[in-house]
């Protein structure tokens, strides 16, 4: 199926989130006063239709607490793709804003990234693009 092909499912307009659901809440451990803490937080981004989001069961970053990779919009720019955002310790209020305020403004490849969120951006090497020798 071609992305015109009335039987294609439709790609979201909005940014992706994944979160780890092993780790969701682990950065602020019993201090939260939210009900349902981080995970009710990212939920939250997705009823207020602002991201996609989704709950992995591992993302293999398990030392990092709160993991969370951001996904750029499904209709992003042909041949302008970016890559995801990782983050670590993503979690309480504040630094939830910082990343609703993000997505809201397009989010990974059409917006730029908040200070706030910088020093929480896990280093990932990009794909190789070079052919297997």
């Amino acid at each position: 199926m071609t992305s015109d092909d009335p039987r294609a499912p439709a790609r979201s307009t909005r940014p992706g989130v994944t979160a780890c659901s092993l780790c969701a809440g682990e950065t602020l451990a019993g201090r939260d006063r939210l009900a349902g803490g981080q995970r009710a937080r990212l939920e939250r981004l997705a009823a207020d239709e602002v991201a996609d989001v989704c709950f992995a069961e591992c993302l293999d970053e398990c030392e990092r607490g709160d993991v969370v990779v951001a996904r750029e919009a499904g209709h992003a720019t042909p041949g302008a793709a970016s890559l995801p955002v990782w983050f670590e310790g993503l979690a309480g209020d504040e630094l939830t804003a910082h990343l609703r305020q993000w997505l809201a403004a397009g989010g990974p490849g059409r917006a730029p990234l908040p200070a706030a969120l910088v020093g929480l951006v896990i280093a990932r090497d990009a794909p190789s693009t070079e052919p297997p020798s």
